[in-house]
Parts: C-alpha cells; structure tokens; sequence
C-alpha cells in the first residue's frame, strides 16, 4: 500500500499553477492533501494542473485570485476552506521579480515586489490562522538571494526574502505554543519557464555554484511536502537552502 504522509489534510498553495507552485500542488496530492492553489492569469494552465492532479488519482482545485489584492488573498482562503471543510497547510509561493538596478526600477515595480513577495504572505497566513488546528504547517518560498546577491539588479527583490526569512523566525516563537511550525525554503538557481536553465543568464549562474546544475522544481517540492508532513514536526523558523551550493 503507497504511504501517504499527508492523508486528510487540506493545503494552499499560492501561485500554484506553473514553475515550483504547480510541481508543490502536485506533490502535496500525490502525499494525500486535497490541494487548492491560486492562479491570475491562465485558467487553461490552471486547469491543467487540476486536470493532471486528477489522473493521478489526487484533488486539487484552482482558485482565480491576485495577489497584489488583498480581498482576493484572503477570499482564496475561504474559499478553500468552504471547499474543502478546513486548512492544514499553507505554501506561500506566489512571486514576482523585476531584475534591475534600483535607479531604473519604477515605485510600481518596487511596490509589485514588495505586495505579492511579503504583504500577500502575511495576508494569507494572518487569514489562514483562523483554520489551522495542531499540526498546521505555514512554508513561504523564499530565495537564496535573501543571503547571496552576486549580481547586480537583485536588491528589492532580495529584501523581500530576507524579508520572509524575518518574518519566518518571528512567526516560529509567535505559534509554538498552538503546535503550527513555521518555515522557509530558499531555492537557488531553478529550471522553470521564469528562470530556463539554457537561458541567457545561466552561464553566470553556473559559474558560482558547486553542482553547476539547476534544480527541478520538483526538488523544491519533494523539500516542501517533507517540511509539510509528520517528519518535518521538529523544523521551525528555519530558512532552508536548496540551491545546488550556490551558498557554499
């Protein structure tokens, strides 16, 4: 009989529908959650996942909301738990980046990064809270650009993981106390439509890490479900690198 280490449990993943939130989705059904996941653009891509989620035998449900909106941050949790009767599990993966000096970033740019990277996270774990029994597992995907930032064009967008990697370890202490672990995955260099590793910035990348490799997105989410489940219940406030010794 196929282990299933997340049998019963109900999860969010935000951002869900491509890249290292579609591979989470995927693997969180496979472990035995019953999965919802958000999406703003392509109901098609969104869809597919669910779609592909199903074959394998799993549940997974797509939710339309936009990060940059706070109702929409906090109806995606509702609406998981009118769906599926309750919340376990929250994956804070939804992102965005612009790569440029700070001088020719746009305040909307800065401000992009900073409401989905950082506010829409705390929206959803402040919301996800109200649901979340003993045992509720809260993972933000971060980056390793919260510790190394080799290259120009990656200052804002490495404030907002440090800022996670921050509120990360605050939260930890906040929820010891109601059994809720709290933590942060860092991956490096990643291969995903947003980041091919055949792509223009690959070579640069390669060169200062150890494996010269990318990771897979479905790594990071073998990494997550493990943090997700029982085995993971002595890990809290921790940021976690994957990042094929980018860091090293």
């Amino acid at each position: 009989m196929t282990y299933r280490p997340l049998e019963g449990k109900t999860a969010l993943v935000t951002g869900g529908s491509r890249g290292v939130g579609a591979a989470t989705v995927r693997k969180l059904a496979a472990d035995g959650a019953k999965v919802a996941f958000t999406y703003v653009n392509s109901e098609e891509r969104a869809q597919g996942v669910v779609a592909h989620v199903a074959g394998q035998g799993g549940v997974a449900h797509a939710i339309r909301a936009d990060n940059m909106i706070e109702q929409d941050v906090a109806a995606a949790v509702a609406r998981t738990v009118d769906h599926f009767g309750g919340l376990d599990i929250l994956v804070n993966n939804a992102a965005v980046a612009t790569f440029t000096t700070l001088t020719e970033l746009t305040m909307d740019e800065i401000d992009a990064m900073l409401t989905v990277n950082v506010r829409s996270a705390v929206v959803a774990i402040r919301e996800s809270l109200a649901h979340m029994g003993s045992g509720g597992r809260i993972i933000n995907i971060g980056s390793i650009n919260a510790e190394r930032t080799p290259f120009p064009g990656q200052s804002v967008y490495a404030l907002t993981k440090g800022a996670l990697a921050s509120l990360t370890r605050g939260l930890a202490h906040e929820l010891a106390a109601r059994e809720i672990t709290v933590n942060n995955i860092q991956p490096g260099p990643i291969d995903t439509d947003a980041n091919p590793a055949d792509g223009p910035a690959a070579a640069s990348m390669l060169g200062v890490m150890a494996t010269k490799r990318f990771g897979t997105a479905a790594e990071v989410a073998a990494f997550a479900a493990y943090l997700a489940g029982p085995d993971g219940a002595y890990i809290t406030g921790a940021s976690l690198n994957i990042d094929g010794g980018f860091t090293a």
